[in-house]
């Protein structure tokens, strides 16, 4: 069976699609007959497609895969609306989900289906779940913090003057723009602005992406930044121990520790909705977990799977309480930024 993979165009017509072959699947998903699902998602290419080819080899079903921004899928789904033609979405952050939840635009998944991730990781509503967690981290450079001493508890902290020209941030990725969510969902609108505020006049440098920032505080060009947790591990997996930053995961359900997850939805315009109902259950069997866990060096979420190395167990974390609806405010987030002068 094949994976296809398309590259954006001019307003997310999809365009000509690069065919990989892969081995004959031996089944079809679900018993149903074979089909080709249609599979928009903002996770890194490199990262997921091997899974991705994986299903199809395995269950006979042809994949056509569209690789974008959750940004850019979410309009594209939008200008579709009846005639789109995915039926699956995959996206980094659960917060497109939650915004489609809420526009009606995608079907409830069976009750088996939920029941294999935590309520905290999935639709109240029962219509996404989540594959795959990341949880918020403050990176450090080795050399020059030590996170018992230097570190403080909170990432309310970090407007404090001494860490002048010491951050690293990355204003116009999805997902640090999610922990500005969790701030202003955890302290209000005015501390969330205050501490924006605050970190922008600690002359932060600024990256146009998290991977970006870690290789940054790695590098010594920064002494902390705010990221997602895996950068480390993937980095270390490449360049030993030697690398040269650290993660600190931050406690009492500080704004900053958010747990986001990569998730999953059908659209109610999908033709083809009991497979891509059975591709959402393939995505949290083990073997896809156990990918995640030791591939993407995410928290896998379900099948009992554990994660890789020497990152902290998922239940020893002490995210935020947040209803993971709420995290679809990016509009709010952005308005913030804008306000602040830290997005134009």
């Amino acid at each position: 069976m094949k994976t296809h993979a398309t590259t954006p165009t001019r307003r997310l017509v999809l365009g000509a699609a690069l065919g990989i072959a892969l081995m004959p699947g031996c089944s079809s998903s679900g018993g149903t007959a074979k089909q080709t699902l249609t599979v928009y998602t903002s996770r890194a290419q490199g990262l997921v497609h091997p899974l991705l080819d994986r299903y199809a080899a395995e269950t006979g079903n042809d994949l056509q895969v569209r690789y974008d921004t959750t940004a850019s899928i979410l309009a594209t789904v939008n200008e579709e609306g009846q005639n789109s033609p995915a039926d699956v979405l995959f996206l980094g952050e659960s917060s497109g989900l939650a915004a489609l939840s809420k526009e009606g635009r995608l079907v409830a998944l069976p009750s088996s289906t939920m029941e294999k991730v935590d309520k905290r990781f999935r639709s109240p509503k029962g219509e996404w779940i989540g594959a795959s967690g990341r949880s918020k981290v403050v990176v450090y450079h080795t050399k020059t913090v030590d996170p018992a001493r230097d570190l403080p508890p909170s990432i309310m902290d970090f407007t404090d003057p001494k860490w002048m020209r010491r951050i690293g941030w990355s204003p116009t990725h999805g997902e640090w723009q999610l922990s500005v969510t969790a701030i202003r969902l955890v302290h209000g609108e005015a501390a969330a602005r205050r501490w924006v505020e605050g970190i922008k006049a600690n002359q932060p440098r600024v990256y146009p992406s998290l991977s970006a920032t870690v290789q940054a505080a790695a590098d010594g060009e920064v002494d902390v930044g705010f990221v997602n947790h895996y950068y480390v591990p993937r980095f270390m997996s490449q360049f030993g121990s030697g690398w040269g930053s650290r993660n600190s995961f931050l406690k009492g359900g500080d704004a900053g520790a958010l747990i986001d997850v990569a998730g999953v939805a059908v659209l109610k315009t999908s033709k083809h909705q009991e497979t891509a109902k059975h591709f959402v259950d393939y995505l949290l069997a083990k073997e896809a977990q156990s990918y995640f866990a030791h591939e993407t060096f995410e928290y896998p979420l379900s099948a009992g799977v554990q994660p890789a190395g020497e990152l902290p167990s998922l239940a020893s974390l002490n995210p935020p309480n947040l209803d993971p609806d709420q995290l679809a405010d990016l509009q709010g987030t952005l308005s913030l930024l804008r306000s602040t002068g830290v997005l134009p």
